[in-house]
C-alpha cells in the first residue's frame, strides 16, 4: 500500500480522522515532515509494505503535520491517549516528556551491530529503549586545507603563529593537522587567521561562533566544556555547571570574542549565519553540524572534514538523535511493534540511509553503504568513538535547560554579565528544571 501524504494543523486534528484511517492501514505512522526524514521515512514504508510476511491489517500509513510546534503539539496527543497513530516520531531532547505515555522497546536481534551503544543510547530514558534511532545529528569540525596546507610549509608563518600562541594563550604552540588539534590549537588557529590580530590574514576570521541566544546553538558548543570533562549533574543529582570544565571552554570562547576572532555579531548567528559566513571565505575553520557538510563543501571545494579538537578529558561530540516508538495507546501494538522492529534491521537501516535519511551506523554498516554515503561513515565514526549524552540529556526538561545556559552563556559573550553571573544564573536555573 502507497502511503499518501496527509497535513493537519495540528497533531490533535487526526483523531478527527482516526476511523477512516484504520480502515485503509492498522499501523500508523506519526512522521518528520519535509527534508530528507521524509523522503527516507516513505522509502522504507513501500519497502515494509511490500513484503509478503506483512498482512493488509499491518501495513503501515504514514501521518505527517506541520513542524511548529510539532514536538509540544504531540505532547499533549500522548498525554490524551490519542489513539490516532500508533508510532510516532521522539527526539533525544524530548524522550523525558513523552516516556510516560510511550512503552519500551525490544529492538531486533541487529540493532546492537547496526548502530552501536552510543547511537541506541540516544533513544534511552532511564535505562530503557524508547525508539528507533533514524536520524542522527553530530558536529564536524570544518576547515580550509588549502590554508593549513600553506600554514605547515611556510617557516616564517608557523614562527609568526607561535608568537600569536605565545602572547594570548601563554604558550609557544606549533601548527598542526586538524585531527591533531587540542582546544588550545583551535585558539590559536582562529587567532593566526584573523585579521584582528595577524593583518596579513588570508581570511578576515580564524573561526565563527553562533552564538545567538538559541538552545541549538548551546548544543554546538557544549562539546568544548564536555572535553574538559564537564557535566550537567554528578552521581547524587547534583548540579555541575559552575566548574572549571565549564568556565575554561566558556572563557576560551570569550577570548575569540573579544580578540575578534569570530564575526562581532555572531552573538545573534545562528546556523545559516555560520554557514554563510565560512561559505563566503570569510572564516578559516568552525565548528558546525553535520548536515552543512555538502553545502560547505559545495561553497568552499577545499574543505575537509575532521573530528572535533580534543581535550584533557578526551575527544568528544554532542550527538542527538530522531528515532521512531511505541505509542502507548496503539491500537494495535503488535502491528507497531514488528515494524519497529524490522525498521531497527540492516536491510531497512540500510535502506533509509539511501533514500536519504542520516542513521548512526556502526563502522562495519555505514561501510556497505560508502560508495554512495561516505559522509555516513565518518558520522557512525565519530557518532561511536566520540558520542555523548549529557546526564540530564534526555530528561523532560533537557530542552529547557539548553535554553537557559543560551540565555546566561550569550549574555557573557556578549559582555552584559561577567562569568560568575552567568554560571550562578544557570545553576539556579538548571537546579529548578533537574531536580
Amino acid at each position: 500500500m502507497k502511503s499518501k501524504l496527509k497535513i493537519y494543523g495540528s497533531i490533535s486534528a487526526i483523531a478527527l480522522m482516526a476511523g477512516t484511517l484504520s480502515a485503509q492501514a492498522e499501523v500508523t505512522v506519526l512522521g518528520w515532515p519535509g527534508g530528507p526524514e521524509e523522503a527516507a521515512l516513505r522509502a522504507v514504508s513501500e519497502i515494509y509494505n511490500s513484503r509478503t510476511d506483512v498482512s493488509d491489517e499491518n501495513k503501515v500509513k504514514l501521518l505527517f503535520t506541520s513542524r511548529d510546534g510539532f514536538f509540544d503539539k504531540l505532547q499533549v496527543d500522548l498525554a490524551a491517549g490519542s489513539t490516532a497513530f500508533d508510532v510516532n516520531l521522539i527526539a533525544t531532547y524530548s524522550i523525558g516528556k513523552y516516556a510516560p505515555f510511550m512503552e519500551p522497546l525490544t529492538l531486533s536481534s541487529e540493532a546492537q551491530a547496526v548502530f552501536g551503544d552510543t547511537v541506541l543510547e540516544t533513544m534511552k530514558f532511564d535505562g530503557s529503549q524508547y525508539g528507533v534511532p533514524t536520524d542522527l545529528s553530530l558536529h564536524f569540525l570544518y576547515y580550509r586545507s588549502e590554508l593549513i596546507d600553506a600554514l605547515l610549509s611556510d617557516d616564517a608563518a608557523k614562527k609568526l603563529y607561535g608568537e600569536i600562541s605565545q602572547k594570548h594563550l601563554g604558550k609557544m604552540l606549533q601548527p598542526k593537522l586538524p585531527e591533531d588539534w587540542s582546544w588550545e590549537d583551535f585558539v590559536a588557529n582562529a587567532l593566526y587567521f584573523s585579521q584582528s590580530v595577524n593583518p596579513d590574514s588570508p581570511t578576515r576570521y580564524g573561526t565563527v561562533i553562533q552564538a545567538k541566544n538559541l538552545l541549538f546553538n548551546m548544543m554546538v558548543f557544549h562539546s568544548w566544556p564536555r572535553s574538559y570533562g564537564a557535566d550537567w549533574m554528578d552521581a547524587d543529582g547534583n548540579i555541575t555547571v559552575d566548574s572549571e570544565a565549564y568556565r575554561t571552554a566558556l572563557e576560551m570562547a570569550n577570548k575569540l570574542f573579544e580578540l575578534g576572532a569570530t564575526p562581532p555579531d555572531s552573538t545573534s548567528y545562528e546556523y545559516a549565519e555560520a554557514n554563510a559566513a565560512y561559505s563566503a571565505g570569510q572564516v578559516a575553520a568552525m565548528v558546525q553540524w553535520n548536515a552543512a557538510a555538502g553545502d560547505l563543501k559545495d561553497a568552499q571545494s577545499d574543505t575537509g572534514i575532521s573530528a572535533l579538537p580534543e581535550g584533557p578529558k578526551g575527544r568528544f561530540t554532542h550527538i542527538h538523535g530522531l528515532g521512531l516508538g511505541l505509542n502507548a495507546a496503539a491500537t494495535n501494538k503488535d502491528g507497531a511493534v514488528s515494524f519497529l522492529q524490522w525498521l531497527s534491521s540492516e536491510e531497512a537501516s540500510l535502506a533509509y540511509a539511501k533514500a536519504g535519511g542520516a542513521p548512526g551506523l556502526a563502522a562495519a554498516t555505514a561501510a556497505k553503504i560508502a560508495d554512495v554515503r561516505p559522509d555516513l561513515v565518518q558520522v557512525g565514526e565519530f557518532a561511536s568513538n566520540y558520542g555523548f549524552v549529557m546526564t540530564g540529556g534526555t530528561s523532560a526538561n533537557a530542552l529547557t535547560v539548553y535554553e537557559a545556559q543560551a540565555k546566561e552563556f550569550t549574555g557573557y559573550w556578549a559582555g552584559t554579565q561577567d562569568l560568575d553571573t552567568a554560571l550562578s544564573n544557570t545553576t539556579k536555573a538548571m537546579s529548578d528544571l533537574l531536580k
